[in-house]
């Protein structure tokens, strides 16, 4: 493959692997959360650094997974003593940034990670760092990382489909039925923090939210079923990295900067032009409404 088209896979992975989650984000009305958490994994790469002295992708993987399920408890522990839930994710998330940015400057000055890269990334760079095997080269590290956590998120979520779907609409009714709640919540935030952090290096914290966030809230407005949701999600994440890339081209503007304006264009658009939920379906339900009543 070209230099352009792994560039463009790697971001068509990042805005699958995080759409797909970020629809469950969206209808558990938890989207902020994927903000801190998408910045607090900082902390995990940077102490999974300090005890491997590696950034090999699986020690960064599990140092993401810890920090990202500490940052789900921490804002559930603050929430439950009686702060409100902005408060809680504010709180941690702040903290947690603070301290992740405080270890890179004091043990970590020496390496390619560093705040900037951490909030941008450099997706440019992927196609150079490659995975290679009796002197072969298989392609970009972060496609294969990307991949795999994919693969693994379509595998939990086929195989916790109706768990997820059920606690996402209606907790209640499923801790009625015995639905391990807690057990699928934190799954989630697992997903996430894997999500988070295998496109974290490659694209950096700015992309993953609005990959995270901004595809699934766009498929929101599109459909009432979530199995749809989940597919224009992966579609308009897909369709945000490439037309970003070829913007970011053709203005010699940041990659990753050009994907998430693109993915906020396109939720623009469907906020004013879907036919259920857009302003201008509303506007004509009014109107007509106000005809029938003249």
């Amino acid at each position: 493959m070209s230099y352009e088209a792994w560039i463009i896979l790697t971001g068509s992975l990042v805005g699958v692997t995080c759409g797909i989650i970020g629809c469950f984000l969206i209808l558990r009305r938890m989207a902020m959360l994927a903000d801190a958490i998408s910045h607090t994994v900082l902390l995990g790469i940077v102490g999974a650094f300090l005890v491997s002295n590696s950034l090999d992708g699986i020690y960064m993987l599990i140092g993401a997974a810890i920090v990202g399920l500490m940052t789900a408890w921490l804002v559930q522990v603050l929430h439950s003593t009686g702060i409100q839930t902005d408060a809680s994710i504010g709180v941690v998330f702040t903290s947690l940034f603070a301290l992740g940015v405080v270890l890179i400057t004091l043990y970590a000055g020496n390496i390619h990670l560093d705040v900037d890269h951490a909030l941008m990334g450099d997706i440019t760079f992927v196609p150079w760092n490659t995975v290679e095997i009796a002197g072969m080269s298989l392609g970009p590290k972060a496609v294969w990382m990307l991949g795999s956590v994919l693969f693994l998120n379509l595998l939990l979520i086929g195989l916790f489909y109706k768990e997820l779907k059920l606690t996402s609409f209606d907790p209640q009714m499923a801790v009625a039925i015995g639905i391990p709640v807690a057990f699928i919540h934190y799954l989630l935030m697992g997903m996430l923090s894997l999500s988070t952090v295998a496109s974290f290096d490659s694209v950096g914290a700015i992309l993953v939210v609005a990959m995270l966030i901004v595809p699934g809230a766009t498929a929101y407005l599109l459909t009432d079923r979530l199995s749809i949701m989940l597919v224009i999600s992966a579609i308009v994440g897909v369709c945000s990295a490439v037309v970003g890339y070829y913007l970011a081209v053709c203005l010699n503007v940041s990659i990753a900067g050009a994907m998430a304006s693109v993915a906020g264009l396109l939720f623009a658009l469907t906020f004013v032009l879907s036919p259920t939920h857009g302003l201008l379906a509303k506007w004509k339900a009014r109107r007509g409404f106000k005809q029938s009543n003249a």
